[in-house]
This record gives C-alpha cells, sequence and structure tokens, in this order.
C-alpha cells in the first residue's frame, strides 16, 4: 500500500493525465468542443433565468420554462412557453439579447473573436475552427474548395467582418426603427429599448417582440416591416457573403460560388414563397383574404422572408390553411445561407441537391453552376445534411405526438420551427407539458450545432481506409 506521502504524489499526476486526455480529445475535434460550449451557454442561461431577478414578478421562473428559454435564445429560434414580453424583467431581457448575440455569431466564432482581440492574432488551430464553423466541408478529409466561403488566411478579416456587420446593421436598422415606434405611441425610452430589441431580434433571426402585442401596432407600417426583411435577410444570408458584397459590390463577376448561389436561390425562394401565399391565402379571410391586393402582396413578401428563419408574423399562423402551413415547412426546412444567423439545412443544400438532380436528368457526370463544377464531395455533404435533418424532424415529431396528443400539422409545424430555428408557431409551445418542452429544447439545440456537426462529433472521422472493395451497382429507383 502506497503511504500518504505517495498517495499525494500519485493522485495529482492521475488527475493531470486525465485532464490531458480531455484536452487532447476536445483539440482533436473542434465540433465536440463547439456542442460541449453551446451546452454550457444554455446551462449558464438556464440558471439566469431562473434567478428571481429575470423575471417581472420577482420569483424564480420554472426550470423547465427557463431551460426553454436558454435553448431558444442561444440557439436564436424565437419558440417560447412564456410571455415573451411581459414575463422577464429589464434584467431578463437583457439577457436575452445578449444570449442571441452570442448565438448569432456561433460560438467558435465568438471564441474566435475574443481571441483576436486579446492576442491581436489568431492561431493555426482557432483558424481551423473559425473557418470549419464558416464552411462545414472542413470537417471531412480531401481537398476543400475555399472560395466557397472563406480561405483559411482571410479568417481573422471575416471575424473582424463578423463583428463589424453585427454591430453596424443592428444599430442602423434601431436607429431607422425608432420613428416609427415613437409614432406608435410608445414613450421615448421605452421607443429607444424597443427599436434596439427589434433591430437585434431581427438580424438575428430570434423573433421575439419586447411588446405584449407583438407586431400588432406595426402591422400597416411598411416602413417598419421593410426594415425587419431587410435586417432578416441580411442575418440569413451569412458572413461571409456580406464581406464579399461589401468588398466587391461592384464586381459581381468575382463572386465566389457560394454567395451566387446564396443570393440567387434566396431570391427564388422569397419570390416563389410570396407568390404561393398569396394564392393560397387570398380567399382566407381570417389571414389575407380582407386585405387589397397590394397590402396582400406585401404581407405575403414579408411572412415568405420570416420563413428564412426570422419568426415574426403579422397574420395568425394558426389561422392559415393547411396547404399554406406545409409550405411554410417546407421553406424554414431550407433556412438561410451558411455561417449565418439563420437556421435549416441551408439554401446553399438545396441548390447543390437540385444542381445534382439537373446533372443527372441531362446525363452528365458532374454537377456545374456559373461556369464552375462542383466536386462530388460536396453532394455527399448536402444529402448527409437532409438525412440528418429529416431524421432529427422525425423523430422530434413521433415523440412529441406521443406526447402531446396533438394534430400531425400543428407538432410537425412546430418541430421544423424548432430544428430550423425559425420561431414560428402553430400556438402548441405555450401548451407543451415538461416532457414536450425538453423534447422541442433538444430539437432547437440539434438544429443550431448543426447536422454536419453532430455527424462530424459522433463519428470517427479520423480513421483512414487503406483498400477499395469491389464495386457493385444497386437497383436505384
Amino acid at each position: 500500500m502506497l503511504d500518504h506521502t505517495e498517495a499525494l504524489r500519485v493522485g495529482p499526476s492521475a488527475s493531470r493525465r486525465r485532464l490531458a486526455q480531455v484536452s487532447a480529445v476536445l483539440r482533436s475535434s473542434p465540433s465536440r468542443l463547439a456542442i460541449l460550449v453551446f451546452l454550457a451557454l444554455i446551462l449558464v442561461f438556464t440558471t439566469l433565468f431562473t434567478t428571481p431577478w429575470a423575471a417581472a414578478d420577482g420569483r424564480p421562473t420554472q426550470f423547465s420554462d427557463a431551460l426553454f428559454t436558454a435553448a431558444s435564445v442561444v440557439c436564436v429560434t424565437g419558440l417560447a412557453t412564456v410571455d415573451m414580453a411581459t414575463h422577464w424583467s429589464v434584467f431578463g431581457k437583457v439577457v436575452i439579447v445578449i444570449g442571441t448575440q452570442i448565438g448569432a455569431v456561433g460560438v467558435l466564432t465568438f471564441a474566435s473573436i475574443l481571441g483576436l482581440v486579446v492576442t491581436r492574432r489568431l492561431g493555426l488551430r482557432a483558424k481551423l475552427m473559425a473557418a470549419g464553423d464558416s464552411n462545414p466541408l472542413r470537417t471531412h478529409h480531401g481537398a476543400v474548395p475555399e472560395g466557397q466561403a472563406v480561405r483559411l488566411g482571410e479568417v481573422g478579416t471575416l471575424l473582424a467582418t463578423v463583428a463589424v456587420s453585427t454591430l453596424t446593421i443592428e444599430i442602423a436598422v434601431g436607429l431607422l426603427l425608432l420613428p416609427s415606434v415613437l409614432v406608435a405611441g410608445y414613450p421615448f425610452w421605452t421607443a429607444v429599448g424597443d427599436a434596439f430589441y427589434y433591430a437585434a431580434m431581427a438580424f438575428t433571426n430570434t423573433g421575439f417582440s419586447p411588446n405584449a402585442e407583438g407586431l400588432t401596432p406595426f402591422a400597416n407600417d411598411y416602413w417598419f416591416l421593410s426594415l425587419l426583411m431587410v435586417a432578416v435577410v441580411a442575418g440569413s444570408i451569412g458572413f461571409p457573403v456580406i464581406r464579399t458584397i461589401t468588398k466587391q459590390f461592384r464586381t459581381p463577376r468575382r463572386w465566389s460560388l457560394h454567395v451566387k448561389l446564396t443570393l440567387v436561390t434566396s431570391a427564388v425562394l422569397l419570390l416563389v414563397g410570396a407568390i404561393v401565399y398569396t394564392g393560397l391565402e387570398a380567399s382566407n379571410a381570417a389571414t389575407l383574404g380582407e386585405a387589397g391586393a397590394g397590402h396582400t402582396a406585401f404581407q405575403a413578401l414579408f411572412f415568405s422572408t420570416m420563413t428564412r428563419s426570422g419568426g415574426f408574423a403579422t397574420i395568425d399562423v394558426e389561422q392559415m390553411h393547411g396547404a399554406s402551413l406545409l409550405v411554410t415547412d417546407m421553406l424554414m426546412f431550407i433556412g438561410g445561407g451558411s455561417a449565418s444567423t439563420a437556421g435549416g439545412i441551408k439554401v446553399t443544400t438545396l441548390a447543390v441537391l437540385f444542381l445534382a438532380a439537373v446533372a443527372e436528368a441531362r446525363g452528365r457526370r458532374s454537377m456545374e453552376a456559373f461556369g464552375r463544377r462542383i466536386p462530388s464531395d460536396v453532394l455527399r455533404v448536402a444529402v448527409a445534411v437532409v438525412l440528418w435533418g429529416a431524421t432529427i424532424v422525425a423523430v422530434a415529431t413521433i415523440t412529441l405526438l406521443q406526447i402531446t396528443r396533438d394534430s400531425l400539422d400543428r407538432v410537425l409545424f412546430e418541430v421544423i420551427s424548432a430544428f430550423a430555428t425559425c420561431g414560428l408557431s402553430s400556438g402548441i409551445s405555450a401548451e407543451l407539458p415538461e416532457a414536450g418542452k425538453y423534447v422541442l429544447a433538444a430539437t432547437m439545440f440539434l438544429g443550431r450545432v448543426g447536422t454536419v456537426t453532430i455527424a462530424a462529433a459522433l463519428a470517427a472521422s479520423q480513421s483512414r481506409q487503406l483498400f477499395r472493395r469491389p464495386e457493385e451497382r444497386p437497383i436505384v429507383g
């Protein structure tokens, strides 16, 4: 047996070895680190929301509601089990804004910004982590088309763009929204707080409203609603796209394939969504049926924009036709651009799948767009993203149906909104039992950290296959 001195000497050594092993695992997989950091942030914000100071009535918030709110805030979703406008105190609302800012830019990017500020430079590993946050293909071995998102040497510039663009856009939008909030009759300082709150919630694609009436006071204020749409689109197209547009605005021919696919696909989805909503809801008196043609078209465009992941709504989602809800499900599942504040499988994923289908229909071996060839490994990532996303949505929907016994269309809508971190609600979030709140919170978490990140964290990505098996083609289709 070891005496006391030897035990003390061996104990710390064993502890250091265990810590070194844990540290090595985390350093070898930024994806696992991202998941753990997100979980830690959700726990921190859950603790803050359970304090009496966070609630307007000065009483501790129930744990399930605090956890759900923390997941919704950090994952910039916008769903809520309590009235976000009246339940939380000023301190609670400040915590909400801080949480959405952290979640919007991504934990890895946010950590890299802090590191850049402190050290004035980024190490290679930090650059790899930040670049991986902006380009999911970095989680896979093999050649990576850097032009799709951001080059490794440009990570520092991208991180500066993230910080500057976030602050600039939110401050600018907040100042432009202020006159409309004042005209609506709110006291000056309340209007100031609400204007910047709306700006932050729009750019981060969260969708929380600071007042109990929601957007009702601004339902006919085209200036206010247009600014919200601009902020949501700016947040949903992605920071690499923002950086490219600001640097090469006059030379669109030099834009990368990622930028072109993001902008074109986003524009097509916005316009198609607006047209479909106009056609489906024009006869629905409870939504857009009683409005004029111009107002109906504008509101349809606004709602189509919010399906990018914005979460705001000027119409009652629960009163929409079933066909409109299904279209909304599809648009929310697609979401916004990569490396953005939006969720979903991303518009470039849809574009790659569409280009693959076109190439197959034409009998071509490779996918092409805008004079560029897209490698096959990009298609494999796109298929993996869709399959993981569909699996998460299916499992969560089945589980929530069993818990709530609610209708399929309402539950599916809520689950997809949670997975895509959109925030539009069919109304069941406020009615969920505790088990349902935990299921939906987990769905928000999985949707925010990303299907590629989850796959990379669970898979043995470091393994190498030094042989190739015989080829055989199964019958497909």
